[in-house]
């Protein structure tokens, strides 16, 4: 399967394949078993957004291999319990795909909730289970009923789609939880704000190194409170409680918007689209926010002071990195086309124009969204496998790759710096603070004097 490729010219509020052999970009195909294409299945996409819900069981009903090849597959980080570091599996071996597995599931979950005692678990229906039938949800409802905590079915067997199929069962997953919380939850942020009516649910962040609870501090200083986190470091408990909140702020659009529509069209809050990478709009975010909560003045003033300190402190630390950096070319391939913004426009801050932009899971209008930040010459792609990712970085005359776990070793071979803005990495980079820390990492890749004997 090729990738989508469009080369940008002239008109930038158009995205547009040119040149020879250029590929119109036709956005959210199913990969094919066995095609090259990098998408993962739909099983992986539910996994990496439930996952970093610290107090729930995460049972996968399938193969041992489903589970061992998700374990640990988020670098979240959890305040408290540590559930979500287990990978629980059914184990399905030949007779339970001829017999049916239910009985199997049925006593998995019934031990482990004895043994964990957990706030909540999710089981995730893999491949397998799609092909033999077993009825998971039946199972599910029979235990909930036993034991007294929400055990949510989780539809996502791999053959279905893309890895963005994957989100939306995570959400169909998260919305049983949704609204089933009575009165509040012990609030675990600053506590003057416990009962404070400027609530928030920050949506698509995964705690990363513990970047929600940077982020997490700017909003309580502006003196908003987080209502919930979806999902990391999440709290069963919390979850319940969302549709309390005022406002959803949805940072990774890819994965939760559809929760925020939903959540919108039952319970009326307004959701906004945001991002915590680059200093633009990490301030951005925070303006969305005090703007909604425009009743109250001293949000907005304090937004404004939290602003103008980190900027002017992000501003000296980077300059150093900037003068080294001048000039230099970077390729962007990240998971959703909205990241890739972000990093377009925090690339230009340091100084380096982004010759190579594309994404897994964008879709045509992410697209032109990205083409309207881009140079003309940008080359953006969707979906692309490590073949054509080496030949369009090669032809670009890139010198940085930002990307993720699989495109770590194409950088290497090519002889490029490599930043990691992957899932697994334990770096923060969200925020002003990960501003400082992108253009330390950025800086000491890219100018590392081993890329000159590599490609010697």
């Amino acid at each position: 399967m090729e990738a989508a490729i469009a080369v940008l010219e002239g008109r930038r509020d158009q995205v547009k394949a040119v040149g020879p052999g250029a590929l119109e970009l036709e956005c959210g195909k199913p990969s094919l078993a066995g095609s090259v294409s990098q998408r993962a299945c739909v099983f992986c996409g539910s996994r990496v957004v439930l996952y970093p819900i610290a107090d729930a069981i995460h049972l996968v009903h399938g193969p041992v291999g489903c589970a061992a090849f998700t374990w640990d597959i988020r670098g979240s980080v959890s305040s408290g319990p540590q559930l979500h570091r287990l990978s629980f599996s059914t184990d399905l071996r030949e007779g339970e795909v001829i017999f049916g597995g239910e009985k199997k599931l049925y006593a998995a979950l019934s031990a482990l909730i004895e043994e964990h005692a957990p706030k909540a678990a999710f089981v995730y229906s893999t491949c397998i289970v799609g092909l033999i039938g077993d009825d998971v949800s039946a199972v599910c409802r029979r235990v909930a009923s036993e034991r007294g905590i929400p055990v949510i079915p989780v539809q996502s067997e791999g053959f279905k789609g893309t890895k963005k199929d994957g989100y939306r069962a995570a959400c169909d997953a998260l919305f049983e939880l949704v609204g089933t919380g009575e009165g509040e939850a012990p609030y675990r942020g600053d506590p003057e704000l416990a009962d404070s009516p400027y609530s928030i649910n920050i949506m698509g962040e995964f705690n990363l190194a513990g970047e929600a609870w940077i982020i997490r501090k700017y909003y309580e200083e502006m003196g908003v409170r987080v209502q919930s986190i979806v999902t990391g470091d999440g709290r069963v408990e919390e979850i319940r409680r969302a549709h309390r909140a005022r406002l959803d702020v949805v940072q990774c659009s890819g994965s939760m918007n559809y929760l925020a529509r939903s959540m919108e069209e039952r319970y009326g809050i307004p959701r906004r689209q945001v991002s915590y990478f680059g200093l633009d709009d990490a301030a951005e975010a925070l303006y969305e926010v005090a703007d909604f909560f425009k009743e109250e003045p001293s949000i907005m003033a304090r937004a404004t002071a939290i602003v103008a300190r980190e900027t002017q402190a992000v501003q000296a630390a980077i300059e150093p990195f900037r003068r080294d950096l001048e000039g230099k070319r970077a390729a962007v391939y990240v998971g959703g086309a909205f990241k890739a913004r972000s990093l377009v426009k925090a690339l230009r801050l340091l100084g380096i124009s982004t010759v190579l932009v594309g994404s897994q899971t964008g879709n045509r209008e992410d697209y032109e969204a990205l083409a309207a930040i881009c140079d003309p010459d940008t080359v953006i792609v969707d979906d692309s496998n490590p073949a054509e990712l080496s030949r369009i970085v090669r032809k670009t005359g890139a010198e940085l790759f930002i990307g993720g776990v699989k495109e770590r070793p194409i950088a290497y071979k090519l002889g490029l710096g490599f930043c990691d803005h992957n899932h697994e990495r334990k770096i923060p980079l969200a925020g002003f603070e990960g501003m400082v820390n992108f253009a330390r990492e950025v800086h000491a890749s890219a100018l590392s004097p081993i890329w000159s004997l590599v490609r010697a």
